[in-house]
């Protein structure tokens, strides 16, 4: 049996549709996961057509379950992670199980944002940063970051938004490298440049040392805790020069990374009549990226990353063009889920095109501090872009999550 393996996945959004997508083009599917539940909920999996539960940290035994698969007749066409921070393990399992197109070292690289920011460090879309080690003294890396003022800190490891601080003082700075040593102890310590501007994300596939930018989507950041993307607009049109320069600049990024193939998208923020790069992360976008690409334009973006990794040719040709508004629910309070309603009356809203909730009665939801907190979304699209967002934002007011308290 031609089969994928796929490591972990989350139970919605392009980590999922990935392992849909392989059975759609007739592959068998294996899912390595560490998540207890996922093995109680199998049924809800259908499209998984092998679950093996296991440690994700354990390479040695991720290696033994795909010897055992290999003995029973499977044949491993691909191994693929399209969640964090498995990307790079899965092109590692990749190059030494089945034969792989794309480097496990462009992937660590673009994983690991320590290794971005020092690879990139010269090029003129890099902004401000340092990095401070465990050993270093806090206090004396504070002195000297003080005149650079305000500084995002991040840890190199996460993800989702959850360990992004704001650091307007010293006081605050001091705090927020306190609170990441001890919960990442022995890891560095990222601060870079607080930038101000629009921001923009690029989805990109690279296909034989050709960058193909896919699509390009504005992102509404709000901030509160944490920054937390709470929309996201698909640009179905933009001015040759505007395209011309973000090209520019996502292909010198690549090539610095030395990728002649994968999927890779960038955060970026235009700021004085530059490209400033926040970060880069080898896989498509989680949650509804997939869904905003594929309804904007026809083309199923996590199925053609499939056949790119199998050695095929992508097809990126756009069916159609229009403008897609994704607006992100969040809650404002903590508590006990009750239920949820006016998800009916939001999809009728005009231009709805999806209404996705994710967490069940019962769960426990807060105000976000990461971006899954996160806790449905409300798609529409439109040929007019302000006509896109407006109806998702309308049909979100639509939805509401009864609490109970805690």
């Amino acid at each position: 049996m031609n089969t994928i393996i796929f490591v972990g996945t989350n139970k919605s959004g392009s980590t999922r549709e990935a392992i849909r997508a392989a059975e759609r083009l007739g592959f068998f599917t294996v899912l390595l996961t560490d998540k207890q539940q996922f093995v109680q909920q199998r049924l809800e999996f259908p499209d998984v057509h092998q679950m093996i539960f296991t440690d994700l940290s354990n390479y040695e035994l991720l290696k033994e379950n795909i010897i055992k698969l290999e003995k029973r007749g499977n044949i491993i066409k691909s191994i693929l992670s399209f969640i964090d921070p498995y990307v790079h393990l899965a092109a590692t399992l990749a190059e030494e199980f089945c034969t792989s197109v794309v480097s496990s070292h462009s992937i660590l690289n673009m994983e690991d944002k320590v290794l971005t920011r020092n690879l990139l460090k010269d090029f003129s879309m890099s902004p401000y940063f340092s990095i401070y080690s465990p050993n270093d003294s806090l206090r004396t890396f504070i002195h000297k970051q003080t005149g650079h003022l305000p500084l995002i800190v991040k840890s190199p490891v996460s993800a989702g938004s959850k360990d992004v601080l704001l650091a307007n003082n010293k006081i605050q700075l001091r705090m927020s490298m306190k609170r990441l040593s001890n919960k990442y102890e022995d890891t560095p310590i990222l601060v870079e440049e607080y930038l101000t501007g629009p921001q923009y994300l690029i989805e990109t596939l690279v296909h034989d040392g050709k960058v193909h930018i896919v699509a390009v989507i504005k992102q509404e950041i709000t901030f509160q805790k944490r920054f937390i993307v709470t929309g996201y607009s698909l640009l179905s049109d933009i001015k040759k020069q505007v395209y011309d320069d973000i090209y520019e600049t996502v292909n010198a990024i690549v090539q610095a990374f030395r990728m002649k193939n994968g999927a890779c998208h960038f955060e970026m923020r235009f700021v004085q009549g530059e490209w400033k790069l926040i970060e880069v992360n080898p896989r498509i976008s989680g949650g509804a990226m997939n869904r905003i690409i594929e309804v904007g334009y026809g083309i199923n973006l996590i199925e053609e990353t499939i056949q790119l990794f199998l050695g095929n040719t992508p097809n990126l040709t756009r069916k159609h063009s229009k403008s897609v508004y994704v607006h992100y629910i969040t809650v404002k309070s903590e508590g006990r889920l009750v239920n949820v309603t006016g998800v009916a009356r939001a999809s009728r809203y005009p231009g709805v095109e999806e209404v996705f909730i994710k967490p069940r009665q019962g769960k426990i939801l807060r105000p976000p501090l990461s971006m899954g907190d996160r806790y449905g979304y409300v798609l529409a699209s439109s040929d007019v872009e302000k006509e896109a967002k407006k109806a998702a934002q309308e049909a979100a007011k639509q939805i509401q999550f009864n609490l109970e308290p805690i």
